[in-house]
């Protein structure tokens, strides 16, 4: 699929809705949105904090000053070295490198807009994005391990290719781009640019791709106070040390990661992957003391790596774990085992982070997301279809309004009038209940709307049941998935990894040890699948999508009674 060329068409206020004007007045007046752009918060950043460690991977060091420098360079020379002007938009295929950062800075500097996508994402994917958001240049990773970046840009077909860790022909490369915007016209053409703090500051990928995506603006103004927000939940300053292992261009890796670091004048260190091995390794080497999210399928992978080396993570002064229900068992292992304080967080693209306080009652760092980051933050748990909100501790929909949470998604007028309330609160499609603790109220993500199995009109809701399987001494993770059923739609499949050394359960004695835990019968697993380990997705969650394929790939031995 190739994306057009040209100048992108009008935008209209379907296209991009904005936020309400009272809603937003009360932003600025309550100085929660200023006037200062992302790239003018990084410069202010750097003024205060120039000689200080600003970006660390394994290969690269850069102080305040010289990522602030280098950046200006970048932004400059996307300007100087292609036709690519302020307000055009690129899409980003780079993974974790000290280059992906610099070209992120540099092209919201220099007034043009990143697509943030996954360097998994293949050329159907990007093709969609890049069709959809009118984006003119792509800037690839050419040396991307497990993934032909080059031949997806070859495919996708943009007018401008830009290169990191590499050349390819009819592109400019990373080094070309940062010559060119070392001249003194180059400098001087980048400080005329003008960029607006309502505007867009970056398009972030949400929940995959279809034929329609969904792409979240991410306005200037609403990104920098995400951001700000997010420094008191992670409790970081100048001498923290922020560590990022999960991709960089995710919204999590941006506004929950390394514009928190960098607005706080911490030390953001980025891992190149989610290995146990490094991520330990450079715990240690970097003196980390900040994890902002962490996956419950990579914690047990940290919690494995710990056992079998009797290493742990001593010295890491807060972990943030995130993107699904943390089961308690799990919750309960990670700081005897890791030997650190754990939280629990919740996000999305959309913009609303919720986290759990450091100060907060261990039940509650235990059961619960915690609670919204920003004080005009606005949470509602609405009856399922329905705008009215469900009594406190009932399960409903968590819907949410605020500073930072869009207030539409891009060129999706149809789907918004569906996402969104009648005034504005965007439906989140996450199960939540809220729980009111020592008079404040705090929230436990409970599963998805779309993660229910429909059993014969009942619902089975995936979560509620893998929490109940991992009680099972012989369990050591579960994620329950549908298969398809002639005569009922839908049954529940368990894929297991038992422990160490431990007999298979089967259907039947799952079930005897479901009755025993007084689970309903309708939503014991029909059938059971062992596996040495989980697929996961890009940012580090079970790919249930790919055990659904693994289902349908064996059809006929799945179907029936």
């Amino acid at each position: 699929m190739t994306a057009p060329s040209g100048a992108l068409p009008a935008e209209s206020s379907t296209d991009l809705p904005d936020f309400d004007p009272v809603l937003a007045a009360g932003y600025v007046r309550d100085g929660l949105w200023g006037d200062r752009t992302v790239g003018d918060e990084l410069r202010h950043a750097a003024a205060r904090f120039a000689d200080r460690p600003a970006l660390i991977t394994p290969t690269v060091r850069l102080s305040y000053r010289e990522l602030d420098q280098i950046t200006d360079a970048f932004a400059a020379g996307l300007l100087a070295a292609t036709p690519l002007r302020s307000g055009d938009r690129l899409m980003f295929s780079a993974g974790n490198v000290a280059e992906t950062v610099v070209a992120y800075y540099g092209t919201v500097k220099a007034g043009m807009q990143p697509v943030c996508t996954l360097p998994m994402h293949g050329h159907r994917e990007i093709g969609l994005l890049a069709e959809h958001t009118g984006a003119l240049g792509h800037v690839v990773q050419v040396d991307f391990p497990g993934q032909d970046l080059p031949a997806v840009a070859a495919h996708v077909g943009l007018d401008v290719l830009v290169t990191l860790r590499g050349d390819l022909a009819g592109a400019v490369g990373y080094d070309a781009i940062l010559a060119a915007g070392s001249t003194p016209e180059a400098r001087a053409a980048l400080a005329a640019v003008e960029i607006d703090p309502a505007g867009i500051a970056a398009f972030q990928l949400s929940g995959g791709t279809t034929g329609l995506p969904k792409v979240a603006p991410r306005r200037h103004r609403e990104y920098v106070h995400n951001a700000a927000a997010f420094t008191g939940p992670l409790g970081i300053g100048p001498e923290s040390v922020v560590l990022h292992a999960l991709p960089i261009m995710h919204n999590a890796g941006i506004a929950a990661a390394m514009q928190p670091a960098h607005w706080a004048g911490a030390a953001f260190v980025l891992a190149p992957s989610a290995d146990p091995a490094t991520v330990f390794a450079l715990v240690k080497s970097e003196r980390v003391t900040t994890i902002p999210l962490v996956p419950p399928a990579v914690v047990i992978r940290l919690l494995d790596h710990a056992a079998a080396t009797g290493s742990d993570l001593h010295g890491v002064e807060l972990m943030l774990v995130g993107g699904q229900k943390l089961p308690l068992e799990l919750a309960e292992r990670i700081e005897p085992e890791l030997r650190l304080p754990c939280a629990q967080m919740f996000g999305m693209a959309e913009g609303m982070f919720l986290a759990t306080p450091p100060d907060a009652p261990e039940w509650v760092r235990q059961h619960t997301v915690g609670t919204p980051i920003s004080p005009a933050d606005e949470v509602r748990v609405l009856e399922v279809g329905a705008e009215h909100e469900v009594p406190d501790g009932e399960l409903g929909e968590l819907a949410c309004r605020g500073p930072y949470t869009i207030p539409g998604y891009y060129r999706a007028a149809a789907h918004n009038a569906a996402a969104f309330t009648s005034d504005g609160f965007y439906r989140t499609g996450d199960l939540a209940v809220r729980h009111f603790v020592d008079g404040r109220a705090y929230y436990s993500i409970e599963g998805r709307l779309k993660d229910v199995i429909n059993r014969g009109a009942e619902k089975i809701h995936a979560e509620e049941v893998e929490e109940v399987l991992v009680r099972h001494p012989d369990v050591h993770s579960a994620a329950l998935v549908a298969m398809p059923d002639p005569v009922l739609g839908e049954r529940g499949c368990a894929f297991l990894i038992v422990a160490p050394g431990a007999i298979p359960p089967t259907v039947a004695g799952l079930g005897e040890f479901l009755r025993g835990q007084g689970l309903a019968k309708y939503k014991w697993p029909e059938r059971v699948e062992i596996v040495g380990e989980f697929p996961l997705t890009n940012v580090g969650k079970v790919s249930k999508k790919e055990l659904r394929e693994r289902l349908v790939d064996q059809l006929p031995a799945v179907v029936g009674p």
